[in-house]
């Protein structure tokens, strides 16, 4: 893989500040361009622009983790913008982490590219952080695809406890001494492997080991901050402000994930213009488990016909 390295100037704060960019030769004529965003705090945010379509701005899970979409492939008529929330993978470590900072850091990436107006898509945690970023901004959002997210509310936790070490099953035992012990960053991997193949109904192993390729630190302090600002927010007012929520969202829900479907129900119902596709036998992370069957969901809900059928 080969690649050359440039510069772009962009103003910040009345004054013009040189941002890296580095173009990555992927082979097949394929290119990835990797843009450094300043945030008007000055934090630097790493970002990965693929593709000539339609944008989508994808917001990964977490939070405290970095971009996982490398697999994700919704086809040549789109381009994928990805990124690593701050204090995680290749973005800068440092805070402050809240809701308000990272809708900003969303906007902040969007702005970058030069995107007026984008597909939102967010996974998990990144689900929640593009509904927020459409309920701040929805008229920067055009369309919002929510993958696995895990609703409005609380209520779930206790169900998906249950769930997630029925997955794990023998290997529940290890997850839980890692979790209790001192951890080397070896033994962060570890945990964090073993976590992630409860996400997926077969091939858990193989898949969670994709996910931590390439690996980073766990950003606890991230996930820490961010779930208790979240559970300070009552489902009732997020409900209301969903109400109000013109922006047309697909939500996506595995139907094998050990986090609940239901929970995802009051935000379905708030939803002014909604459509939900349930997928039979797929986990968490449906673009690496049931890709055509995600792609297809996808396609379909922006009007798009496939590559493959096209």
């Amino acid at each position: 893989m080969a690649g050359a390295s440039a510069s772009v100037a962009v103003r910040c704060g009345g004054v013009y500040v040189v941002i890296p960019r580095k173009i990555v030769n992927e082979g097949g004529g394929g290119y990835r361009i990797i843009v450094r965003v300043l945030t008007d705090d000055g934090c630097e945010l790493w970002t990965s622009d693929t593709g000539r379509g339609e944008p989508i701005l994808c917001c990964h899970g977490g939070p405290g983790l970095w971009d996982m979409f490398s697999a994700l492939d919704p086809g040549s008529r789109f381009r994928l913008i990805r990124w690593d929330q701050r204090g995680g993978g290749r973005s800068a470590p440092r805070g402050p982490y809240t809701l308000a900072r990272m809708v900003a850091d969303v906007d902040a990436v969007r702005a970058r590219h030069g995107l007026d107006r984008v597909i939102v898509l967010g996974h998990s945690w990144g689900a929640h952080l593009g509904l927020l970023y459409a309920l701040a901004h929805p008229e920067r959002v055009s369309s919002l695809v929510y993958v696995s997210g895990v609703g409005l509310g609380r209520e779930w936790h206790a169900e998906f406890e249950r769930n997630f070490e029925a997955a794990l099953g023998d290997r529940y035992a290890r997850w839980a001494a890692l979790r209790a012990m001192d951890r080397d960053e070896a033994g962060e991997r570890e945990l964090a492997v073993l976590q992630w193949t409860a996400d997926f109904v077969a091939h858990g192993e193989r898949y969670a080991e994709e996910m931590a390729i390439p690996w980073f630190p766990v950003n606890y302090e991230a996930n820490a901050a961010l779930g208790e600002e979240m559970r300070a927010v009552r489902e009732e007012d997020l409900i209301e402000a969903c109400q109000a929520l013109a922006v047309p969202t697909l939500i996506v829900d595995g139907m094998a994930d050990t986090r609940p479907r239901w929970a995802v129900d009051s935000l379905a119902e708030a939803l002014p213009v909604v459509t939900r596709v349930r997928l039979s036998g797929v986990g968490h992370v449906p673009w690496l488990e049931a890709p055509d069957e995600f792609r297809a969901a996808l396609l379909d809900f922006l009007g798009v016909v496939s590559d493959k059928e096209g």
